[in-house]
């Protein structure tokens, strides 16, 4: 394995899921608010499941958002 093309291919498959992983979130939240779903003072619990085919993992990855 080569470590430095693996640390590369990790970090832009991370930078995918972030920068995509955002947008949703800001998408959802702005229609929720815009629907009167959310009052923008709620603290909205957050969770992601992350696989990895070929190896066997999978975790969640549990956390808050707060919107105020």
């Amino acid at each position: 394995m080569n470590e430095d093309i693996f640390n590369m291919e990790v970090r832009k498959f991370l930078k995918k899921v972030g920068v995509t992983s955002q947008r949703e979130i800001d998408q959802a939240v702005r229609e929720a608010l815009d629907s009167g779903k959310l009052k923008g003072t709620e603290t909205l619990r957050a969770k992601v499941t992350l696989t990895l085919d070929g190896v066997g993992l999978k975790t969640d990855i549990d956390g808050e958002i707060a919107l105020e």
